[in-house]
């Protein structure tokens, strides 16, 4: 059997050829690589001769991939970028013992973080770092090793594992049930304070899509507060200012403490559930590895 590297073309051609299609601009490839068009071009030519088969079109002031081009591209871009990330862990000097995870400001507070350091007693070698913002990483890029999130578990940037779903349902201090007394059905609920929040999200439930559910229609004007997030809404709620709508996992904590208590016992159930989500083309760290399971055992139990 002939040896790979025979198998192989010219490491210089394929770099060539990957920052021209990468580029979409020989001109550009060239600028990259600090070598001259024309080099791009012999490099280019060279493989296409190799293979037997045109790489590009050369139209009027650009280029464009052919299908070979397309199928080489895809192969050579995957494989770049695989051993980028293989130097980049190496050039850490660790065995990839760090972690970046990535999560909503919401999850992060009210479900990550309390439950953080059971893994971190399990794991002491492994260093977490978590990134909290609303708004979604490309975890294809390179920003977290993996990234927790709410949906329908279909994503273009990553391959989706599901953790579990959640339910829906009134929530506010004890302080304020006691206020307003037994409320028995949803349709009550619109004469008390109810605290909404801006949502960004489309699969993200608020007042309106609740009560739709039983058949009510929410007030134009709400009288509770009005808050950016989610979490605000949460502590409005904690201070006693009316009634939110509480993510069963995301404020099961704050239940099982007595600091917010369940109004009714009406609930929906989601349409969508929280997921880890870890790139498609980058391998997988053992310490990456080692957090989902971690996070599979501990929904497990919330389950059970």
């Amino acid at each position: 059997m002939a040896s790979l590297r025979r198998k192989l073309p010219p490491l210089t051609a394929l770099t060539a050829f990957e920052a021209a299609a990468r580029l979409a601009s020989f001109t550009n490839a060239a600028h990259e690589l600090g070598i001259t068009q024309a080099a791009i071009s012999r490099q280019i030519h060279a493989l296409e001769e190799i293979l037997g088969s045109p790489l590009f079109r050369r139209l009027h002031r650009r280029v464009e991939l052919t299908e070979s081009g397309k199928l080489l591209a895809s192969s050579t871009s995957n494989a770049f970028n695989q051993i980028a990330d293989t130097v980049a862990e190496i050039a850490k000097g660790s065995s990839g013992d760090e972690v970046t995870i990535s999560a909503t400001v919401a999850f992060t507070q009210f479900w990550l973080l309390p439950r953080i350091s059971r893994f971190s007693r399990l794991h002491p070698q492994i260093k977490l770092r978590i990134v909290s913002q609303d708004m979604a990483v490309n975890i294809d890029s390179g920003d977290a090793d993996l990234t927790i999130r709410f949906g329908s578990g279909v994503w273009p940037d990553g391959v989706a594992e599901f953790l579990f779903d959640d339910e829906i349902f009134p929530i506010c201090s004890p302080e304020f049930a006691r206020e307003v007394g037994k409320v028995e059905t949803p349709e009550e609920l619109i004469r008390y304070p109810l605290i909404t929040y801006d949502v960004t999200d489309p699969t993200w439930t608020g007042w309106n899509e609740w009560l739709a559910a039983f058949s009510v229609e929410a007030p134009q004007r709400p009288r509770g507060m009005h808050c950016s997030f989610y979490t605000e809404a949460i502590h409005v709620a904690l201070s006693g200012e009316g009634i939110a709508l509480g993510w069963k996992r995301l404020v099961e904590d704050l239940l099982a403490q007595n600091r917010l208590v369940r109004l009714t016992n009406a609930s929906i159930s989601t349409r969508n559930a929280y997921f880890v989500v870890v790139p498609r083309r980058r391998r997988k760290k053992a310490g990456v590895e080692q957090f989902i399971q971690w996070l599979k055992d501990v929904s497990k139990e919330a389950d059970g």
